[in-house]
């Protein structure tokens, strides 16, 4: 009689075709719908929705740039990354928790193994993540009224910020096996965060998951200058260290995995040290340009005898310009109802989006600055621009109005407006209706008295058939300099004001 003895298994493998990589994927799959269906994740998640739901339309109106856009889908995800953190590295100690550990020591599947079904997780939440940085960046490019172009590698900062928590908290799980670690480790980058976002060192800035710029400023996206795709690598590269560190401590020191550790280094501190070379002399020299000779890289086109010049990304804004010239012409008399202008596009490029810089007025002749902004404020901003150049001449000139030729203007600003009053609020710095104030402009702004203010108002109380025609009749006597609040009242048979007549 002859006895069979079979060879027993080494530990970790199966005798079946594909048996650890089958376990592997089974358990990331158990894993994933374990950790998306975590309290914390989902909270994160509805907040992240929520918020960009309620923030659609808001902070560019129906006219976005999209590479604005882009940089916008970065923020909310750092609140999904802190809950995958925090849940990864509960589920990893599971079993140490619940003393469970010794029974997965009879297991086929070892420890390493685990390691990577929790990595793999992480990864399902990073997808979901990118679906819904997807679907934020989609609805703003779908606008009618949207210019410009994203960035790739601004839009994988979303993503690759929760894979990085994730992966971190997976790793802290196997070097520290405490459960209050993770929230340790929270604090701890929520403080750093802090730090490297106020510092003004490009190099330091860049080693935080999502960048963010001091200003609100509005660039061609050929000036931005942010090393996106560099950024993206090195999200990616250091993500990929942390969870295969995370495999070594879990004693998956095999052949590939040390490998691709090392190539997972390589990937980080390439991108790390070509994300920190700061502006190339080509951008300076470029963001030079558009700022001082804007028109030459700029595209003329011309509508009813006005020139309208724009950056080529902003070559649709042109009939929204024309139609505010043409509305403001429209209530304007004597010469300035056929008064052509020029609207010069303008942006302050030379210090890139690390800070604002001033536009200075233009002094050449019914010459109009309009910014790389439009819709909300912006608008009736460009209105009082174009306005003050009808009655003064140009930019310089309207600027250093000080008397109640400012009425007549701002009746051109806003008095074409369903809302004028509203229009008025929104286009003085302290958003009020009443006394003095200062009007924005896109460059320098104008200053309103209180009794100017006064006139204005009860000019806008008119039906605006009458008040215009009230404005017209009395065109060279309203737009005459030196004039008083007093006298332009008169001129337009109005109650005399009581307010000063006195500039800021």
């Amino acid at each position: 009689m002859t006895t069979v003895v079979e060879k027993p298994l080494a530990p970790g493998i199966r005798n079946e075709p594909g048996g650890p990589f089958k376990a592997v994927l089974a358990l990331a799959l158990f894993e994933s719908r374990r950790l998306l269906t975590r309290i914390p994740v989902l909270l994160a998640f509805a907040v992240y929705l929520g918020w960009t739901v309620w923030r659609a339309g808001r902070a560019w109106g129906d006219y976005p740039a999209l590479q604005d856009a882009d940089r916008a889908t970065q923020n909310a995800p750092m609140l999904v990354g802190l809950a995958v953190l925090l849940s990864v590295n509960q589920a990893a100690l599971r079993s140490r928790r619940h003393d469970t550990e010794r029974h997965f020591a009879v297991l086929l599947l070892p420890h390493w193994c685990r390691t990577v079904a929790h990595a793999l997780s992480v990864v399902a939440a990073a997808l979901v993540t990118a679906v819904c940085v997807a679907g934020q960046f989609g609805w703003e490019a779908l606008r009618p009224g949207a210019i410009g172009q994203g960035s790739v590698g601004e839009l994988l900062v979303g993503p690759l910020t929760v894979l990085l928590s994730g992966l971190a908290g997976l790793l802290m799980a196997g070097l520290v096996r405490s459960v209050i670690a993770a929230p340790l480790l929270v604090v701890f980058g929520l403080f750093l965060f802090a730090f490297f976002s106020g510092t003004s060192d490009d190099a330091s800035r860049w080693l935080l998951p999502a960048v963010v710029e001091a200003t609100s400023n509005t660039l061609p996206s050929d000036l931005m200058g942010r090393p996106a795709g560099w950024h993206a690598l090195y999200l990616a590269g250091l993500a990929l260290t942390l969870g295969l560190v995370a495999v070594l401590v879990a004693g998956g020191r095999k052949p590939a995995v040390l490998a691709g550790t090392a190539g997972a280094l390589a990937m980080t501190l390439v991108g790390g040290v070509a994300q920190s070379g700061g502006d190339s002399p080509q951008l300076v020299k470029a963001r030079e340009r558009a700022t001082v000779h804007p028109e030459q890289v700029q595209s003329c086109v011309r509508r009813d005898g006005s020139t309208y010049c724009a950056f080529p990304e902003w070559g649709p804004r042109v009939g929204d310009w024309a139609a505010v010239v043409d509305r403001v012409r429209s209530l304007a008399g004597g010469g300035a109802h056929e008064q052509d202008v020029v609207v010069r596009q303008r942006v302050e490029a030379r210090y890139g989006l690390s800070g604002d810089g001033a536009l200075t007025p233009l002094e050449r002749p019914h010459e109009v600055t309009v910014g790389t902004q439009w819709g909300g404020n912006r608008v009736p901003e460009f209105s009082a621009a174009v306005a003050g150049v009808l009655i003064a001449g140009d930019e310089k000139a309207a600027t250093s109005i000080c008397d109640a030729r400012i009425i007549p203007l701002m009746w051109l600003a806003v008095g074409w407006e369903s809302e004028p009053l509203d229009a008025l609020r929104r286009v003085r710095l302290d958003d009020s209706i009443t006394g003095s104030a200062l009007v924005l402009q896109p460059t320098d702004g104008l200053s309103m008295t209180a009794a100017q203010t006064e006139v204005l108002r009860a000019l806008l109380a008119l039906p605006r058939g009458e008040a215009g025609a009230r404005v017209k009749d009395r065109w060279r006597e309203l737009t005459a300099p030196k004039v008083t609040a007093a006298r332009a009242a008169a001129l337009l048979d109005l109650p005399a004001p009581d307010g000063e007549d006195k500039c800021l």
